[in-house]
């Protein structure tokens, strides 16, 4: 594990006028104060070799994130995997604190602030692939708490890997060779929706040698064959300006990271009647429910119809173990490469005209019936792909 952020001997350096010279006794860092400088190093040695071997291992282990959780008497350590949160050790309270003081140094952040909420940033190679790492402090009762969102920089997944059921990759595909339009995936966080996003504009850029711009908060993977836009709202760039400025650098394809308020969602929605291919993501319960956040947001049914090609809520959805079926063992899980599948619930054609038709009234009819994701899921149980408590992500009811 190399650390790209910092070299060793500028780190030993901040870091002795850190830990030795804050104010607090040396005792609470050390027995005995009288120790030569060279036990003085080893110590930050060791506790770089702490960082990396957690690092290492949430790297190895795939997991989303890592926490590191203080409670009275030590700080637990977390991994989330394949959506769950588990346990996987603890840390004595000194050597955590430590150790977060590292990170946040590594990161940019302010290491003498720990009153306050930060957040930062810094990227790790392991194995030869580079991590970007996103993290978050925050106050507790006994002390800070730390969480690392890991990226992984590979950028898309293959395109038969997009979706559990080919069928919808397909058709998500096809909306991406639209000359114009507004693409919309909703879904919660970790719903898979930036992987699924670059894996359909890779696709899009390699075969059809688009020019594509992405606006994002934050950049979560980087990726040369784009122009990425990173927003930046205290420095005034904001959504809605970088998509104004992005319009007259001659695009074909526009990603917005999130459509979150008015502005954006009317100069996305302009963007897509000027003749751009705009895609974008938005936090709604399901697709149909999209529709309708776009409309509160002051978007008139008229210019929905116009430029709504499709809108996609979408699901991560934890595959069955072809060894031990719905409980797959910790250490049987570490072996498998794919572990988890997305399935999108498609809203288009017809039936998504039903649902723009109903903003205003519309006749009185019934909704179109389509492929929600309760359906999807059900599917999925049925042909033995997903364990019976798939159906805890969506409630379990369908419309």
């Amino acid at each position: 594990m190399s650390l790209l952020a910092t070299s060793r001997p500028k780190f030993k350096k901040c870091s002795r006028n850190i830990f030795f010279d804050s104010g607090r006794k040396a005792g609470n860092v050390r027995r005995n104060i009288d120790q030569p400088v060279e036990r003085r190093e080893y110590a930050l040695d060791d506790i770089e070799q702490v960082a990396n071997r957690l690092l290492v291992e949430a790297v190895q282990r795939r997991a989303s994130d890592l926490h590191l959780v203080p409670r009275r008497h030590d700080a637990a350590i977390r991994l989330r995997l394949d959506g769950m949160l588990i346990d996987v050790g603890t840390l004595p309270k000194e050597t955590a604190e430590r150790v977060i003081v590292h990170f946040k140094f590594l990161a940019g952040m302010d290491i003498g602030e720990r009153r306050r909420p930060q957040s930062g940033a810094m990227e790790v190679n392991e194995s030869g692939e580079t991590v970007y790492l996103r993290l978050s402090t925050l106050p507790t009762l006994y002390d800070e708490s730390l969480v690392i969102r890991l990226l992984p920089q590979r950028f898309s997944l293959p395109l038969r890997e997009l979706s559990l059921f080919s069928h919808s990759t397909a058709r998500l595909f096809s909306f991406m060779q639209q000359p114009q339009g507004l693409v919309l995936l909703t879904g919660p966080t970790g719903s898979g929706k930036t992987t699924t996003l670059y894996t359909l504009l890779d696709v899009c850029q390699a075969e059809r040698q688009r020019n594509i711009i992405t606006l994002e908060d934050p950049i979560e993977k980087r990726n040369d064959r784009f122009l990425q836009v990173q927003i930046n709202e205290k420095a005034g760039i904001t959504y809605a300006a970088s998509l104004k400025a992005a319009l007259r650098h001659d695009p074909d394809v526009l990603m917005v990271g999130e459509i979150r308020d008015h502005d954006t969602a009317a100069i996305a929605v302009r963007s897509a009647l000027t003749g751009h291919l705009v895609v974008s993501t938005m936090h709604a319960a399901d697709a149909v429910g999209a529709v309708y956040r776009l409309h509160e947001f002051g978007v008139p049914p008229g210019d929905l119809a116009e430029t709504l090609l499709a809108v996609s809520a979408q699901r991560l959805v934890e595959l069955c173990c072809p060894l031990c079926g719905d409980d797959c063992h910790p250490a049987c899980s570490r072996l498998q490469r794919r572990r988890r599948a997305a399935v999108h619930e498609l809203l288009y054609g017809p039936a998504l005209l039903d649902a723009i038709r109903s903003l205003s009234g519309g006749d009185g009819r019934r909704l179109r019936r389509h492929m929600t994701l309760v359906c999807l899921i059900r599917k999925g149980i049925a042909l033995g792909y997903l364990p019976a408590r798939a159906l805890e992500l969506v409630g379990g009811g369908g419309r």
